[in-house]
């Protein structure tokens, strides 16, 4: 769910401001009052907090068009862009899907640095001819640089910045691997992330204000950390088969008895909702329809047998063992299954899938402990719990792997 206050749309991308973004604004706007006092002693100090606030919030602009480089050629390519929100950091457009090539990649990665660079030159051309610094020209001056530095700091190659996004593309395009692309590149984010921390704690015992430094370094590591670990969720996911995550939690009957006899060995005595198939003459004949019993008359459950409620295995929803993790996810969620079922090469119930099966099977990959009990809510539920974004992960996994096999 898209959080922050939606203030308006712009090419029919909804813009978003979180809540973070005004404690920034009054910060920036704080900190260029003191300078520009400081700076223009013959200032009022009316004028140079309103400078202060204008250059706040047109540095906020600036950081919207740098966004909406990036989205508008995001688009052009056929993807989708759900939002762009600024926030405490900076901004950032929702993208929904990777670009098909690392040359389209490397497109949409540069737009928003092309922009700033853009901004910087058109910004300095109108201030170049004043030789006066009247409040305006200042701001227009200032403006300028910030736009210059919003592209630089943007071009260092790690993740989450542009840079990183560039340095992606360049080792997707050497390697062919858009995986290990993103392992590297967040890597560098990683360490761009770490240094920025410990410069900023270091010198900021000199320096205060450059305590600031250590924020923006624990924001990158941490945006470098959650690329590196989706990615790793996303290569995990095309590594598994039905057969890796399907179990045998479900209940084999004789299709010969009678329904009396279903009802009252099997229904009455179990307080949890199972799972039956049907068997008879050494094969499975379907999955059993609770349902469909309680449809029929209980005055003919003496004489009918279960193969009256039997649905035919091949007209069930199903899946074969070597089916591919991501797509049973999706096809659970594409036809609102709780669970699915999982047929051997020779036809027989192998066996079932739900949402609690799956993040078993990717936290065993994984190595990462998830109790049992956290899997049996899972399984109640029929739900991920929030937070943990498998549908839309092995989606996106799907698409990726759609794009390299088009290659």
């Amino acid at each position: 769910m898209q959080s922050g206050w939606r203030i308006g749309s712009i090419f029919g991308i909804p813009l978003y401001i979180d809540p973070s973004w005004l404690i920034i604004l009054g910060f920036f706007s704080f900190v260029n009052g003191i300078n520009l006092q400081q700076d223009y002693p013959s200032w009022s100090s009316g004028t140079a907090w309103l400078i202060g606030f204008f250059m706040a919030l047109l540095l906020f602009i600036s950081v919207l068009l740098h966004e909406l480089g990036h989205s508008l050629v995001a688009r052009s390519q056929g993807i989708k862009v759900s939002s762009i929100t600024l926030f405490l950091f900076g901004g950032i457009a929702a993208i929904d899907r990777e670009s098909k090539t690392p040359g389209l990649s490397f497109q949409v990665a540069i737009a928003g640095p092309i922009v700033s660079f853009i901004l910087f030159i058109i910004l300095s051309s109108i201030a170049l001819p004043f030789s006066t610094l009247s409040p305006m020209v200042v701001l227009v001056k200032r403006l300028a640089e910030i736009n210059l530095v919003l592209a630089l700091f943007n071009l260092i190659p790690g993740l989450p910045l542009d840079g990183g996004q560039i340095l992606k593309a360049a080792v997707w395009k050497v390697t062919g691997d858009r995986f290990k692309a993103i392992h590297w590149a967040a890597k560098t984010g990683k360490f761009i992330g770490w240094a920025g921390i410990i410069f900023g704690v270091i010198f900021s015992l000199w320096v205060p204000g450059l305590l600031w430094i250590s924020l923006l370094g624990w924001f990158i590591l941490r945006n470098a950390n959650a690329y590196d670990q989706v990615t790793s969720v996303q290569q995990t996911l095309l590594q598994l088969i039905a057969a890796d995550a399907m179990t045998r939690e479900f209940r084999v009957i004789d299709a010969d008895i009678t329904l009396r006899r279903f009802a009252d060995d099997y229904l009455l005595n179990t307080n949890q909702p199972e799972v039956y198939f049907a068997a008879s003459d050494g094969r499975y004949r379907g999955l059993i329809s609770v349902d469909e019993l309680r449809s029929i008359e209980r005055s003919q459950w003496e004489t009918q047998t279960v193969h009256s409620i039997v649905k035919p295995l091949l007209e069930i929803n199903h899946v074969e063992e070597k089916t591919l993790l991501i797509d049973v996810i999706n096809r659970l969620e594409t036809d609102n299954l709780t669970r699915i079922t999982v047929l051997s090469p020779a036809g027989a119930v192998a066996g079932l899938i739900d949402r609690g099966d799956i993040v078993r099977a990717l936290a065993q990959k994984l190595n990462v402990r998830i109790p049992e009990a956290q899997i049996k809510r899972i399984k109640e539920e029929g739900s991920y719990p929030p937070g943990l974004q498998i549908a839309a992960l092995a989606q996106q996994a799907a698409e990726s792997q759609l794009i390299e096999n088009s290659q």
